[in-house]
C-alpha cells in the first residue's frame, strides 16, 4: 500500500492535483514519523487505521468550518475525506459477516466449555496470539464493536 501511495503522490505532482498530493505527503510524512517511534506502520491495517483517524479528523474540521460559514474551507477538508476513503477502501480486510460469524462461534464454544463471557475474554480468543482472527487482516476496533453487539 506504501508503494501504492508513493507512486500515486509522483502522478499526482505531475497531474498537478494539490488536493490528493497534500493528502498523500500527509500519510506519508506521519508514517515516516511514526517509523521512528516504538510503534511503525509496518501493515495496511496499521495504514487503514491511520487513514480512518485523518477522515474522522477532516469530517470533524468540516462540521467546524460549516458552523462558522467557511465553504471554502469545508469543501476542501470534503475533498481530503474523499481522498482518503478512495485508499481507505483498497485496503482488503475481513468482512463484517465473516467477523460477525467467527465471533458467534467463539462465543458459543466458551460458554459450552463453561469459561467467562466477557469483551475481554472474547477479544482474546479472537485477535490475541493464536485466535481465530490472529494474522489476519482486520481492525480491532470493528471487532470490539461486533464482540460488542454479540454479547
Amino acid at each position: 500500500m506504501l508503494l501504492k501511495l508513493r507512486s500515486d503522490m509522483k502522478a499526482a505532482m505531475k497531474a498537478k492535483d494539490t488536493n490528493r498530493l497534500n493528502v498523500l505527503k500527509a500519510l506519508l510524512a506521519e508514517t515516516a514519523n511514526a517509523s521512528k517511534t516504538s510503534s511503525p506502520i509496518k501493515s495496511d491495517i496499521q495504514l487503514l487505521s491511520l487513514m480512518r483517524k485523518r477522515a474522522a479528523a477532516s469530517r470533524s474540521a468540516a462540521e467546524e468550518f460549516s458552523a462558522a460559514n467557511r465553504d471554502d474551507l469545508r469543501d476542501k477538508e470534503v475533498a481530503q475525506v474523499a481522498v482518503l476513503e478512495e485508499y481507505a477502501s483498497c485496503v482488503d480486510t475481513v468482512g463484517e459477516g465473516e467477523i460477525t460469524r467467527i465471533t458467534a462461534e467463539v462465543i458459543g464454544r466458551m460458554r459450552t466449555e463453561g469459561l467467562d463471557v466477557n469483551i475481554g475474554t472474547v477479544l482474546k480468543a479472537l485477535v490475541g496470539p493464536g485466535g481465530e482472527l490472529d494474522g489476519k487482516p482486520v481492525e480491532k476496533g470493528e471487532v470490539a464493536k461486533i464482540v460488542r453487539a454479540s454479547l
